[in-house]
């Protein structure tokens, strides 16, 4: 008899008991962390499906452009001593370049800018005429160790590149000079850049006594953004659009710059000391082509559209297990001061609600942009709960509180994501406060008795 009675007094006691629910509550919070962190996974999926789409629209249209050069290459005659294979050396004549960046260069480009879609992804589009100007200032031959006569003018260009050359809506032509030269694509490593275009330049001859003026216009289409490299003794860039949000980045902001609600405007003023390239030098034609100091001397404009949502989606998301945490804790302490018992499987049942708002928003939000989207999973994730709640206790006051308690939790989440620069301080100050109402509505439960009882606040 005794042995029936105590089996059913530990099923009694598991039932009723406040810290036996604590540590289930406890645990359910951890598992729940395993659907939040899949939802994450799927949040970087859906990501890197909008970038799939971008990068297929970028194919078809043109990437993100990159305009390199000019770069003015003058082949040069030099000799070198050889082995004639009865041990004495002869004299071999080689060729070699010699390789100038301009002492000024000035760009002036317009933007003008549209959204392509293509399902429920959008990617920006621009059209360009990028008008280049400047002047090749004469070589200091003598520090190259070179003379005007080793020069070879006849095979002389001029090199320059974009990032996409289908973007390139017209045959480009250069200006060296009074003369006008058609540009083509550059053969071999002659370039100082890879997936280069060049025009000759005989009119460089006199490089050593005089400089070069050039002027170029590039028609081009592009995706994403515009940038340029800094090669000038002084790089000056004019870019304006029709965009509304641009990001002006890389390693130089705009010395002044003006953003509208539907269009820009900015100008740099870049001097040489900050180039990572040498304004001369002789040989090697892979200098340009070093990757990293070309993002060292990379800067211009991003024409992302105005929102991420899903890098929101995710700030969203890491704060999951706040919101089921504190809003188990407040389910909790309405089960004691009602009075009324919440089955665990029931918190179970809330819990893959709060997980689900996530999708909600995730889902939504690819629709009707995050804003609207988290209104709408806020509001159904809200109802649903206050529903359920409402039907558990036989309470339509609690249920409207404990709905309003979880109003304020979504509300307050929504409010740090916004913040940005402030939502550390304000979710620490938010956070603080939390903890003192609990402390206040948690001092006069009695944790010893093995009931659901609390004496009056």
């Amino acid at each position: 008899m005794e042995t029936q009675e105590k089996p059913n007094q530990i099923t009694a006691w598991l039932r009723e008991s406040v810290s036996f629910k604590l540590v289930f509550i406890g645990m359910l919070t951890l598992v729940l962390l395993i659907p939040s962190s899949m939802i994450s996974s799927l949040i970087a999926e859906r990501a890197t499906r909008r970038e799939e789409v971008i990068s297929n629209i970028s194919y078809n249209f043109a990437g993100k452009q990159l305009i390199k050069g000019p770069v003015l290459v003058i082949p040069y005659k030099d000799h070198i001593e050889v082995p004639d294979g009865t041990g004495k050396t002869r004299i071999q004549p080689v060729e070699r370049k010699l390789f100038l960046l301009p002492e000024q260069l000035s760009v002036k480009a317009g933007l003008s800018t549209d959204v392509i879609h293509k399902g429920m992804f959008s990617a920006v589009v621009y059209k360009t005429q990028v008008k280049l100007s400047g002047n090749f200032a004469k070589a200091n031959l003598q520090n190259l160790g070179i003379t005007a006569d080793q020069l070879l003018p006849a095979k002389a260009f001029v090199t320059f590149s974009v990032s996409d050359l289908k973007g390139l809506k017209t045959n480009p032509s250069l200006t060296l000079g009074s003369q006008t030269f058609a540009a083509a694509p550059s053969a071999g490593n002659e370039s100082a850049f890879s997936n280069g275009l060049q025009a000759p330049a005989p009119n460089a001859g006199d490089i050593a006594n005089t400089s070069l003026p050039f002027s170029c216009k590039l028609d081009l289409n592009g995706t994403d953004g515009l940038s340029f490299l800094q090669l000038g003794k002084t790089t000056d860039v004019e870019l304006s659009g029709n965009w509304g949000t641009p990001n002006f980045d890389g390693r130089f902001l705009p010395d002044t710059r003006q953003v509208k609600d539907k269009n820009f405007s900015a100008r740099w003023h870049v001097l040489y000391y900050n180039s990572p390239f040498p304004q001369q030098w002789i040989d090697s034609a892979s200098v340009m082509n070093n990757v990293a100091k070309q993002a060292d001397a990379t800067f211009g404009v991003n024409l992302r559209l105005p929102v991420d949502d899903y890098q929101e989606t995710t700030r969203a998301n890491k704060y999951a297990v706040l919101v089921i945490v504190l809003t188990f804790v407040s389910l909790f302490l309405t089960e004691l001061i009602t009075k009324r018992r919440i089955h665990s499987f029931n918190y179970v049942l809330i819990g893959a609600a709060m997980i689900i708002f996530y999708t909600l928003l995730l889902s939504f939000s690819e629709q009707i942009g995050f804003n609207w989207a988290y209104l709408v999973a806020a509001l159904a994730t809200v109802s649903l709960i206050t529903t359920f709640i409402a039907s558990l206790l036989k309470n339509r006051s609690a249920a409207f509180s404990f709905a309003g308690i979880l109003s304020v939790f979504y509300g307050f989440i929504y409010i740090i994501i916004q913040l940005e620069d402030f939502a550390l301080l304000a979710g620490s100050v938010a956070l603080f406060v939390i903890v003192a109402v609990l402390m206040y509505f948690s001092r006069k439960i009695n944790w010893d008795r093995a009931d659901y009882s609390v004496e009056a606040v």
